[in-house]
């Protein structure tokens, strides 16, 4: 099922068409969501045929050359070009996904690109973080201990407790899986949303970590965690294969146990 939705207060006409390279023979079509929040006109789909033959296998890539080559205007986040830091997570052929980790081939057709759905666009393919940036900061995502640390070394944890942090860790907050969330598009201001959830339940569950209790009182909210209805779309579309539905879940499961 097909995750785009427009951005919020979208409505897009036709916009540029840019044609390819004059003897171009392997060409590929990209249509992208274009805004700028400066010239009061309504948001567009500009169109750029690629020579792909002087391009790249990623999506990022092909973004990279168009603004190299053929239009400057063109704005998108990008860093890492490795799949690590999340920046230019957006819509690509209607799933959340990261432009440097998608294949270009992987689109039979021409390659649709959007930001990411259900968050106010701040220009062209560039969300507005803000609100995802200070409800990440609400969970508190680092290490709360009374205890002071060993002088001589670290904080120890046995192998089966560090294992309890796999498919936690590699959260890259790239928001894919909040913005393809209909429990977030609908309740954004108050549903903390997969992506942080998981963020808290890597604390949560952190051998290290003494504030568990306070964590999971925060937590237990009509709308900060129980607006999740186990829908699956964050799980189905994260780029690091992570699954924060079952990391909802199991926060779900520790309010339900310390009830007992």
């Amino acid at each position: 099922m097909a995750e785009f939705s427009l951005p919020k207060n979208s409505k897009v006409g036709t916009g540029t068409s840019w044609p390819a390279p004059q003897g171009a023979s392997n060409t590929k079509t990209f249509k992208i969501y274009r805004w700028n929040p400066d010239d009061g006109e309504n948001p567009k789909v500009d169109t750029y045929t690629i020579d792909m033959d002087d391009c790249g296998p990623m999506v990022l890539d092909a973004l990279i050359k168009i603004k190299n080559e053929v239009d400057q205007t063109l704005t998108f986040r990008r860093s890492c070009r490795e799949g690590i830091c999340g920046s230019c997570a957006m819509n690509i052929d209607g799933t959340n996904t990261l432009a440097c980790t998608k294949y270009i081939d992987d689109a039979k057709g021409d390659v649709k690109i959007y930001p990411l759905p259900h968050m106010s666009v701040v220009k062209d393919l560039v969300p507005d973080l803000n609100n995802a940036y200070a409800q990440l900061a609400s969970v508190q995502p680092w290490m709360k201990s009374e205890s002071p640390p060993p002088p001589d070394r670290e904080r120890l944890q046995s192998p089966d407790e560090r294992k309890k942090l796999d498919g936690l860790y590699e959260c890259i907050l790239c928001f894919s899986c909040a913005t393809s969330c209909p429990s977030y598009w609908w309740n954004s201001e108050r549903y903390l949303g997969p992506a942080i959830l998981l963020q808290a339940y890597r604390w949560i569950v952190d051998s290290r970590d003494e504030h568990t209790g306070e964590r999971l009182d925060d937590l237990e909210d009509p709308f900060r965690l129980f607006r999740c209805h186990t829908i699956m779309n964050c799980s189905k579309t994260c780029p690091k294969g992570l699954n924060p539905a079952q990391a909802i879940a199991e926060i779900k499961k520790l309010l339900v146990e310390r009830q007992v």
